[in-house]
């Protein structure tokens, strides 16, 4: 079995509601049942859950400091390193995206992985003596 810092890894974070969605009625119809499963159930559909697995799964309570250390923060400390590392955000427009990758500019809190990425490498070139 390879180890976790040689491999591909998938994340699921589910997004809290918008106050838009709340205020319509609408339901998250995503639940988080594990770490690394959730089940999609269509709201009235009397039909059983459809039950999905990935390496790591986030519900709407996680913290964007959270999701950078537990998939994040690894790669960046491999990027300087020396090796390759890529971090990309995929799903359908409105799945919470942008809040994931950049999050809320100014908030420390609600920062997301790309400014906290971004901090990581400057403080580490910073107090990297052997760079001349």
């Amino acid at each position: 079995m390879k180890d976790k810092n040689e491999s591909v890894r998938v994340c699921i974070r589910v997004r809290p509601l918008s106050k838009k969605e709340t205020e319509e009625g609408h339901q998250c119809v995503v639940k988080l049942h594990r770490e690394d499963e959730i089940f999609v159930q269509r709201p009235f559909a009397q039909e059983a859950p459809k039950q999905f697995t990935f390496d790591l799964c986030y519900d709407e309570r996680a913290s964007q400091v959270s999701i950078y250390q537990n998939t994040a923060a690894e790669i960046i400390t491999n990027v300087l390193e020396g090796y390759n590392g890529t971090i990309f955000a995929y799903g359908q427009t409105g799945t919470g995206k942008t809040h994931t990758m950049t999050g809320v500019e100014g908030d420390d809190t609600h920062k997301g992985i790309m400014p906290r990425a971004f901090e990581d490498i400057f403080v580490n070139i910073k107090g990297d003596s052997n760079l001349t």
